[in-house]
């Protein structure tokens, strides 16, 4: 008796498809963009992605996982962005030898509250009871000085 094996699906494959407008039959089902472009063309089009696009993207399929995870290109987009208001603490971590990645977690929520504070949304806050909900982390004291200046100039 000969032994037939199975051909096993790939390691990228999705197993559940959506419902689709495409007649069933002999028409191919659509391709995942990532299994027929190169990496480099993934890379660009999720590097067109927010922080929280990035992530929910990641979670789509392995494949996307994998790229999105492992691409400098796509973090460092992210940080540059995020250096727009903490580029002193972006230099700094880089400088220190940590990935792009771990710059753009380390400094995201940073970056949104100061940049918030910048903008003045804080300036009416008369207790730290107004405060309470929202979420906070440390800043430096170069910082704080930024967010005194700004406050004074307003």
């Amino acid at each position: 008796m000969q032994h037939v094996s199975r051909r096993t699906s790939p390691v990228f494959h999705v197993s559940k498809r959506r419902p689709s407008l495409i007649p069933t039959g002999d028409t191919p089902a659509p391709k995942n963009f990532a299994e027929t472009l190169p990496t480099e063309m993934s890379e660009q089009i999720f590097g067109e992605l927010d922080a929280g696009s990035l992530c929910s993207a990641s979670r789509t399929c392995k494949l996307w996982h994998h790229i999105i995870e492992e691409s400098d290109q796509v973090w460092r987009r992210q940080c540059v962005l995020v250096g727009a208001v903490c580029q002193r603490e972006v230099d700094s971590d880089r400088r220190d030898g940590l990935s792009w990645k771990v710059t753009l977690v380390k400094n995201y929520t940073r970056s949104r509250l100061k940049r918030d504070w910048l903008r003045g949304r804080y300036s009416h806050v008369r207790s730290a009871e107004e405060l309470i909900g929202r979420k906070m982390v440390p800043l430096d004291a170069e910082t704080w000085g930024e967010i005194l200046q700004a406050e004074l100039d307003r």
